[in-house]
Parts: structure tokens; sequence; C-alpha cells
């Protein structure tokens, strides 16, 4: 099986016959998985990129092309067997697919190779030539194919002039002008299309006709854009002039010297888009990881340590979105530590050893590896305390914060953090990490069950963001106020449990869309399991709700509620300690609650001696998005289950 979407969507069979995928919506659905890279994609995603006005039974409709693509896909599959191309996964669906049977990823990839060795320049070409068109040619009214779209072509003009760039390192010349002629044709905005020609005219003995081509750059740029030539096209013209035009060299000594500005400006590109959320978030994110790979391959420590350092984005979140991509600049801020060694410079090191504190959150570290980044972060801490650098502080903190969850109970530690940075940024004008400060205070007074406190942050908080353009501040603040409402739904005269999971529910669609999947999957079952308690019922049942990293904590108290006792007690037997982040006291709970209605004081007692250092605070509102009620309740459940 071959799945194309450079050019119209097409699949073909290892024969090379094609299948027939249906019409133009189920072309589209194929095509919206292969963008995803097998990550989930959900239903309601689907929905929303499939039709800008939905119909009433648009998920019908979607799940009918999911079906039809199964049978197109997978025709021999045997009734009853689970379908392994489309592969449903929690609220949504996934394309399961090796990358090199996928022409878009196998040509992201070779690309990918090709930047680091010239050895994959055959690979790079065979990868171009599979272009038969614009990517998702045939999708041509959708939001999200558009972007594709734009953001694949410019990795595909990338690839035709580092091919170029690769080929003239190797002694090529004359048989790339004609290539390069149309290319800069087609393109002639660009100025790295320019030089390349130039340089190919010159190589293939044309000095003239090298000089005319930068003349017209020259003139094309200056009448048109109003802008001079860069300083390599510059530089290209002096040296035709004086005939001592350096041979291009290796790749390696090509990209040393072209990186210097590129990745230093992408990284600033990209921690600028970090903070508009949604799909810019997670291209800036990708983008930032390119620019730490360029840079590390100039061999220039210096460099790699600021282009490392640069990207200070304030992170709220105990966990990573893309644990992977985070383990990625972990490690590379690790071996340029390594390089920089003890005497490098303090304020680069600092950077290096904020990023490791701030990068290393995910739930699936062991516990060595997150020992090591919480002494990452007081190291970063004490450095710049020294330096006397209040951006570079205020960085450090946002680590010491992330690697505050070592033991329930700790919200007022947090909250002097957070009022530090606060401080910081108020004196230092730093509105990015006001934000943090004021999001950090938000969440550890609504730990605390100071919602009048938090209140007053939320509201700042929110003014802030309309001034420093923080569109995912909202996001947040409107889960605070549905966990507000959630408390005061258990309050004589409050509101009703079916107005809390409404505000739950309206804060979960905003969420959808924020480009935080680290924090977005499985918190509103989470969440509606919280408003259960809080109203004496059991637990939510749906099949369709996607528990997330929750389940194992969750699951004991869904069996209970079908009346499953003893699948319940082996969930409950089976359930590990929580991870710890912002609701690692609320898992706690469920799990004192769950020993508590089966009487399995072991359980209880563990769960117990967890949530002592937690009964002044409230399960679960650390994240500031939710609530289970105060630690207290359940610390006493299990305390008496325990006592027998």
């Amino acid at each position: 099986m071959q799945i194309d979407v450079l050019g119209a969507v097409r699949a073909l069979h290892d024969d090379g016959s094609p299948v027939d995928l249906g019409g133009p919506r189920h072309r589209e659905v194929l095509a919206r998985l292969v963008a995803a890279e097998g990550r989930m994609v959900t239903t309601d995603a689907l929905v929303d990129d499939l039709w800008t006005d939905p119909p009433v039974r648009a998920v019908g409709a979607l799940r009918t092309f999911v079906a039809a693509l199964r049978r197109a896909l997978e025709p021999d599959r045997p009734p009853r067997n689970p379908p392994r191309v489309i592969v449903t996964e929690g609220p949504g669906y996934a394309l399961r697919l090796p990358r090199e049977d996928v022409d878009v990823h196998r040509f992201q990839d070779t690309l990918a190779r090709a930047r680091r060795s010239p050895d994959a320049v055959t690979a790079l070409g065979a990868a171009l030539a599979d272009w038969r068109g614009p990517a998702y040619a045939d999708v041509t009214s959708s939001a999200w194919a558009q972007r594709e779209r734009a953001r694949l072509e410019e990795l595909r003009l990338e690839g035709v002039e580092l091919r170029a760039r690769i080929l003239l390192g190797s002694g090529a010349g004359a048989d790339l002008v004609a290539e390069l002629g149309a290319h800069v044709a087609e393109h002639p905005w660009r100025e790295p299309a320019w030089e390349l020609l130039a340089r190919a005219q010159y190589r293939a003995g044309r000095q003239a006709d090298a000089l005319a081509t930068l003349r017209r750059a020259r003139a094309m740029l200056v009448d048109q854009l109003g802008l001079d030539p860069g300083a390599d096209l510059q530089r290209l013209e002096t040296d035709i002039l004086n005939g001592s035009v350096p041979p291009e060299g290796t790749p390696a000594a090509w990209s040393g010297a072209g990186v210097r500005l590129g990745p230093r400006t992408t990284v600033d590109l990209a921690r600028t888009l970090a903070l508009a959320g949604g799909d810019a978030l997670v291209h800036s994110r990708r983008d930032r990881l390119a620019a730490i790979q360029a840079a590390e391959r100039t061999g220039d420590l210096a460099l790699t340590a600021r282009i490392i350092g640069a990207y200070d984005v304030p992170a709220i979140w105990s966990r990573a979105d893309d644990p992977e991509q985070s383990r990625a600049v972990v490690a590379a801020a690790e071996r340029t530590l390594t390089g920089l060694g003890p005497d490098g410079p303090a304020d680069l090191r600092a950077r290096l050893l904020a990023t490791v504190a701030v990068e290393s959150r995910s739930a699936d570290l062991s516990g060595a590896e997150l020992k090591h980044a919480r002494h990452a972060a007081r190291q970063a801490e004490e450095l710049a305390r020294h330096l006397a650098d209040p951006a570079l502080l205020a960085f450090a903190l946002n680590g010491v914060f992330l690697h505050s969850f070592t033991r329930p109970g700790l919200a007022p530690e947090r909250d002097r953090t957070g009022a530090e940075i606060l401080d910081l940024a108020t004196r230092h004008d730093l509105p990015n990490f006001a934000v943090l400060g004021r999001l950090v205070r938000l969440q550890s007074a609504s730990a605390l069950g100071d919602l009048d406190a938090a209140t007053s942050h939320a509201k700042a908080v929110d003014q802030l963001a309309a001034t420093s353009e923080a569109p995912l501040v909202p996001v947040l603040t409107g889960w605070f106020r549905a966990r507000v409402t959630a408390a005061r739904s258990a309050e004589p005269g409050g509101p009703t449990a079916a107005t809390a999971a409404a505000h739950y529910r309206a804060a979960e669609n905003a969420l959808r869309a924020a480009g935080m999947p680290g924090l977005h999957r499985g918190l509103f079952p989470l969440a509606l399991l919280g408003l259960r308690l809080l109203h004496g019922r059991p637990a939510p049942t749906d099949p369709h709700l996607d528990w997330g990293p929750y389940r194992l904590w969750a699951r004991p108290l869904v069996l209970l509620a079908q009346g499953r006792d003893e699948e319940a007690r082996a969930a409950l037997a089976a359930v590990p300690e929580p991870p710890r982040d912002h609701v690692q006291e609320a898992l706690w709970c469920l799990t004192a609650r769950a020993a508590a209605l089966l009487g399995e004081g072991g359980t209880a007692v563990r769960a117990a001696a967890a949530l002592r250092t937690a009964g002044a605070e409230h399960a679960g509102a650390a994240s500031g998005m939710l609530t289970l009620g105060p630690v207290a309740r359940y610390l006493a459940e299990a305390e008496a289950c325990a006592a027998g």
C-alpha cells in the first residue's frame, strides 16, 4: 500500500494499481489523516476541517467515509478483525502506515537526511521527482489543506535549492543551469535561487551570464521591492568580477557559513509564533528543533547554545505536548553543555540548564531523569541570580516551577515562585513572564481553595493577554471559570451540575483548537468525573470518553459505576502512583475513593500517606482548570478504610 498526496490524493496497491478511494470527501479524510503524520485527529476536528458549516449528521457522515476508506484500503481484511491502516484511537482516527509508504513523509524525511549529509542527494532528487503537482491538489477549499500546501511548497523549494547546492559542491555546473533558470523564473523573489543560478553559470564557464543574472536579480529586487541584494549576492558579484569565486566546498562548510543568521532568525520567529497557540504553536516547536539541528551542524558551540536558549517561551503545564521532541531538545542542550564545559560562559550555561528543566517535563521520564532536571533548574536559578539578569532569572524560575510537583501539597511553594516571576516581569517589562506569573498564582490560589484571589489573578491575566497578544490565556481562564462554576454547584443556591458541565464543555471546545495536546487529552472526562464526585454521583460510563493519560486512575470508579466490582478491584490493584504533575492530588483522591468503596485497606494506606501533606488543598485544582473538591474529604475516607 502506498499513499500519495504530492499532487492529487491517491492510493496504490502493492502492484501499482490504483485504489478506488471514493468521492472528494473520502479523499479529504484520508489526506487530513496523512497531514497528521500518525497522530490522532479527533472526530470533532475532522468535522470542522471538512465542513465550514457542519450538517446535523456530520459525525455520521464522517464515520461512513472512514468505513468506506477502510474497505478500500484493506479489501481482504476478515470480518471483525480490527483495521490496521485507519485505526480508531480515543475520540478520533489515526493513519498507521510506515513513513516510507507515504510520499510526503518520505520527502520530508529525505530532506532532513540531505540537510545532514550530502550522500542523500540522489534520494533527494528522487523525492523531488515524486511531486506531481501542488500538495493535496484536489483538496482546494479547506483551510487546513491550504496551510499544509503552503508549508510543503516552501520545503519543496528548499529541497530544490539544497540539491543544487550539494551538486555544485561536488563539481556539477553546466547541467544545472537550465534547471535553476526555470526555478528562478518561477520564483523570482528567492535570493538563494539567483545565487545558485549565477554559481552554476560561472561553474559552466559563463562568467558574463553569471554577472548578468546577478544584475537582473539586483534590478528586480530594487525596482519591485525597494530592497538591495543581500550580502551573499553582493559578495558573489565581487568574486566573479575578480575571477576568484571560492568553491562551494562540502555541505558542512556551506551550511556552517550560511546558518549563522538563519537558525537565530528561525528560532526568534518560532518563539513569537509559539505564543500565538494553535497550529502556530505546533509548527513553531518543529521549526525551533530544525534551527537547533542546523546550529549543531556548524560545530559552533556558542551559536548552538544561543539558539537553544533563545526559545524562552513560558510554560505553565507540567507535561510536554510532544515528549519525543522535548527529549531531542534536552539531548541537544546536554551535548552543548558538555561541549562548553563547567567554565563555559555563565549566561549560556544558565539558558541551557533552564531549557533542560523546562523541556524535561514529560510524564514518562524516569525518576533519575526528573531528579537531574530539578537539579538543572536550581543550577540555572543560581547562575541567573549571580548574573543579575531578570529575564534569565524568570526563565530559570519557570523551570523551578515546573519541577515543584515532587509531592502533593506544594501550592504555597509554587505561589512564592509565581510571585517572584510576576515581580520580575512587572519591574523589568517582561510581559510574557507577567502572564506566566499570574497564571502560576491563579493555579496556586485555586489549589488552596481561595477562589476570590484566583479570580483576581484571572481578571488581571486576561487584561495582560489582551495587550500582549497571548490568545492561549483566555482558554486557560475559561477553564478556571468552569472550575469555579463546578465548585459553586455543590453549594446551596449555586448553579446546577448541568450548568457546570456545560461550562466545562465550552472550555473543552476552546482548548481543542489551542494547540496544546499535552494539556488537552483526557482533561474533560476528568473534569466531569470531579463534578460527579462533588455531587455524590458515580463516575461517567460513556464509552466514547477519551480518558487519555488518566484512564488507569479513573477505571476502577468507572467499573464500579457499571457494577463490575471484581474487575474494579483488579483495576485498582494495577493503578500506579500518579505522575508528579498538576493533577497528582486528584489522581490520588480517585485511588482513595476507589479503595474506600472496595474496602482495600492496603491501597487506602498508600493513598492516605500521599495525601496528608495536601490536606489543606483541593484535588485537581492545582491545574486551575477543574476540581474534585477538598482533599480532606478523600483523605478522611482513606484513613477510615485503612483503620478497618
